[in-house]
């Protein structure tokens, strides 16, 4: 790819009038370095055509060669020392950001931060997906994400798939997939781990785990506990939870999984700068239990088929105090409760022929359920507060899908896949995606891609409050996508860039009507922007990486910024090895319509460690060095300058 390749990829967006100078002069300048250096460095041995090379040179399975992904190991997602995964994926995810409001704790409901804006698409309107080992991870009855679940003691490694992944993933992937692998031990032993730290605002945090494994069989058990008093008052938020796994190998051809974990937590919302909220408070338990298994056969000589089955169950119980103004207001006699489940199975087989075809087949079944009621504060009694304030309802998704990648030469690839969708309400609903993807040099790829995303209606907007309408069709999402990725000197370096276009239609949005209000689908979305990163791995001691996106929204939504630019710098010298991360942020909108709001805010965080003994490491952090003043929801500023520490302990 040469430099001029790219200034005609900038000029065609430049003439469409989507990207302002400064932000056109950053991303360029990044890529131009990259591929600068790319041409005076030697390229792998490895074939393209087996493996795909995602945004922090790690290799995924072929599973996701359609989609322009970024993964994240466990070793970059603990080096910050942060208990949620959240803060680090806003880091290094081109497109995705991630709102906060304090030191720790998301929340739910009023006020809540913990929102994942992919693209200008949204995790709060249940557009964007988060997975654990393939099981959907959402609130039965709102449809949205619950940010305080994905605790890093969880976790193995984070994949992001930015795009539509409805194909293999179904409803409320239309923005894209944040899939988390669970942690697991690879090798035989025991390994213990205690993490404690503390900080600004009575800021706690302690983690333990043990795994284990010996021969067919591994095990992982972890607990946290986290509280801090946050830097506003009426704003404490406290945390505790467990995880378990266990995996066990019968043969060479199967093998099997059990994992649970679960979450509760206590949260304060503290109300706006200039709307204070007194007893806004909520008491979330979150879990997820699954049960999976795996096959794997070889067929012939260089072919082989593999697959899985998982059923799973993701539950919730809510108990939320909505609260009054400090000034003027009046406690809250009822407090509104919700139970949601989503209990389902999947099942799907891969068959791989030699190198250059694979397919997979699979079906998924989802039974999601909710209901919602509010009980007397003082005496617990059920109480009707109001028209369809209340109710229990259910519903289910049935889907089948298949996906082909065919190379057809050593350098042309194709990829086509459909997915047929049935639920109780909506009915059914065709999802298809179509790819083809061009090696022009070794090591180097050309992606071209159309994909369907969608999303059915929740049951908040089917049944619960006066808007709802069960006549409700899915949001419907289209992206096309090009994209060109390159890694060589044995994968010290890779950069890549992508264009993409979203067009989208059928959004549900609550519109006046004759009798009040009503959701209905009316609303249309219009996105195009552009997307790269690049890692360098200097030398031993030192690494790079780096990521830039640029957004253009036909009609701007809160939580999405214009321009977001990241670099980072690790280095490691015998026991002391520290990053400092830079993240500028331009153009967020925190208020949107005739008073629309945009913030610009740099952030700097440094954290160092220090290996004191073998068992025994300590650790220091700042964030927000620079003691900005920035707000990621309007009204909610966030901390400036924090600091925190602590010691690791492993044996």
């Amino acid at each position: 790819m040469t430099i001029y390749n790219f200034t005609m990829i900038f000029s065609i967006l430049e003439n469409k009038q989507i990207m302002d100078k400064k932000i056109k002069f950053l991303t360029l300048a990044s890529l131009v370095l990259a591929s600068s250096a790319s041409a005076q460095t030697a390229e792998m041995n490895s074939e393209l055509n087996e493996i795909e090379v995602t945004g922090h040179h790690h290799l995924t399975e072929i599973k996701h060669s359609s989609q322009i992904t970024t993964e994240i190991e466990r070793d970059e997602l603990t080096q910050n020392e942060r208990t949620n995964i959240l803060p680090t994926l806003t880091e290094q995810v081109p497109g995705l950001i991630a709102t906060g409001r304090g030191m720790m704790g998301y929340g739910v409901s009023g006020g809540s931060a913990g929102g994942m804006m992919l693209r200008g698409i949204s995790s709060g309107a249940g557009q964007v997906l988060v997975v654990i080992d393939g099981t959907p991870q959402y609130n039965g009855v709102f449809g949205h994400s619950i940010a305080d679940s994905y605790q890093t003691m969880n976790v193995g490694k984070v994949e992001v798939l930015r795009g539509p992944a409805s194909l293999i993933y179904g409803s409320n992937a239309m923005g894209g997939v944040i899939s988390i692998e669970s942690r697991k031990m690879e090798k035989d032993g025991v390994l213990n781990n205690i993490n404690l730290g503390g900080g600004s605002y009575g800021t706690v945090q302690a983690e333990a785990s043990n795994q284990y494994k010996k021969g067919k069989f591994s095990s992982t058990l972890a607990g946290q506990y986290n509280r801090t008093d946050n830097h506003r008052p009426n704003m404490e938020f406290e945390q505790f939870g467990g995880f378990g796994k266990a995996n066990y190998d019968f043969n060479e051809n199967w093998r099997g999984n059990i994992s649970a974990d679960v979450t509760h937590f206590n949260a304060s919302y503290p109300g706006t700068i200039n709307v204070p909220m007194e007893e806004a408070d909520q008491w979330i338990t979150r879990g997820n239990v699954s049960v999976g298994l795996d096959n794997f056969y070889e067929i012939a000589n260089h072919c082989h088929t593999e697959g899985r089955l998982t059923i799973f169950d993701n539950f919730g119980r809510h108990k939320i105090n909505d609260g009054y103004k400090k000034e003027g207001g009046t406690p809250q006699k009822n407090l509104f409760r919700s139970e949601d489940a989503i209990m389902g199975a999947s099942l799907y087989q891969d068959v791989h022929i030699w190198s250059f075809s694979q397919i997979r087949a699979g079906v998924d079944y989802q039974h999601i359920y909710g209901h919602t009621w509010y009980t007397n504060r003082e005496t617990g009694e059920e109480v009707e507060n109001g028209t369809k304030q209340s109710g229990e309802e259910s519903n289910d998704e049935i889907a089948g899908y298949i996906n082909i990648n065919q190379s057809l030469t050593r350098w042309l690839s194709i990829n086509a896949g459909i997915r047929y969708d049935y639920h109780t309400i909506t009915k059914g609903e065709w999802i298809p995606q179509a790819g083809i993807e061009i090696n022009p040099i070794k090591n180097g790829e050309i992606q071209l891609m159309a994909s369907k995303g969608f999303r059915n209606p929740t049951m908040k907007e089917m049944y619960l409050y006066p808007p709802s309408n069960t006549d409700l069709e899915p949001e419907r999402l289209w992206n096309y996508e090009l994209s060109w990725r390159h890694h060589i000197s044995n994968n010290r370096l890779n950069y890549g860039v992508n264009v993409f276009y979203t067009e989208a239609d059928n959004i549900i949005q609550t519109v006046a009507v004759e009798n009040g209000k009503k959701n209905i689908n009316t609303g249309e979305l219009k996105n195009c922007g552009a997307e790269a990163d690049a890692n360098f791995q200097i030398n031993k001691h030192w690494r790079l990486n780096t990521n830039h996106s640029y957004l253009h929204m036909e009609t701007p939504v809160v939580s999405a910024p214009t321009y977001k630019g990241y670099l980072g710098i690790a280095t490691q010298y015998g026991r002391w090895k520290a990053n400092v991360g830079v993240m500028q942020v331009n153009g967020l909108y925190t208020q949107v319509g005739d008073a629309e709001i945009k913030e610009d805010f740099t952030l700097v965080n440094a954290t160092v460690g220090f290996q004191a003994c073998k068992w025994l490491n300590i650790w220091a952090k700042g964030d927000n060095l620079l003691a900005q003043e920035y707000e990621y929801i309007a009204g909610m500023p966030m901390p400036k300058a924090t600091f925190m520490g602590g010691v690791n302990i492993e044996f």
